[in-house]
């Protein structure tokens, strides 16, 4: 884990990620709020381009609450079942869709606390939405952002609460929109677990991590 670095310093690191890609977005494929909810917890544990492959074609059936009610368990299994842990993430798929026609009028809520209420929807989850569709500077930390947040100091803990909570107190208030977006596409491309891309790396010179690779 490095030190937690300093103000300027951050702030020089995520001038570079808005210079080199301004808008960054999130790489899982949705057309609402609702379906963005499945995505994401359908992405628990699998790459996204899986989840993606999975999707595309499920969406285009049901992209509300109501409508994979209508398709049932058997149906939404037979589309996602390429995805890792499918059996378990289809009956939340369910049963979170049972609960939104039934509390909230097939509506997805907006808060926090309302997200992480629903079946196979944690905090990371409940972040995802919260920024990529209403704009909320929420920090979805996932295990690309947590390396990269220890290696670089940029926001170290010893969890990805305290990660979470590092981003918030730390990145300027400019990048905060975007700045989960930017660290997973980092540690997801560039900082990667085994063989960080260390002599092409946007931050190199800034970043205090020891064990750069040649």
């Amino acid at each position: 884990m490095s030190k937690q670095l300093d103000y300027h310093t951050i702030r020089a690191i995520f001038e570079r990620f808005h210079e080199a890609e301004p808008e960054p977005e999130g790489e899982l494929e949705h057309v609402n709020a609702y379906t963005l909810v499945v995505a994401v917890a359908l992405s628990a544990q699998a790459t996204d381009a899986g989840v993606n492959r999975a999707t595309r074609a499920l969406f285009e059936v049901a992209d509300t609450p109501q409508k994979m009610l209508d398709l049932g368990l058997e149906g939404l299994t037979e589309h996602i079942k390429t995805i890792g842990l499918f059996r378990q993430k289809a009956k939340n798929v369910m049963k979170l869709s049972q609960i939104l026609v039934e509390e909230y009028g097939g509506e997805v809520p907006n808060s926090r606390a309302a997200l992480q209420s629903l079946p196979g929807v944690g905090r990371k989850t409940a972040n995802v939405v919260l920024n990529m569709w209403w704009g909320m500077p929420a920090q979805a930390v996932d295990t690309h952002i947590f390396r990269v947040g220890n290696r670089t100091g940029i926001c170290p803990g010893k969890d990805v609460v305290a990660v979470e909570r590092a981003l918030e107190d730390h990145v300027p208030a400019d990048f905060q929109n975007h700045a989960h977006h930017w660290l997973i596409l980092h540690g997801r491309y560039h900082c990667k677990a085994r063989k960080p891309m260390c002599p092409t790396c946007l931050i190199r010179d800034l970043c205090p991590f020891e064990d750069k690779t040649q």
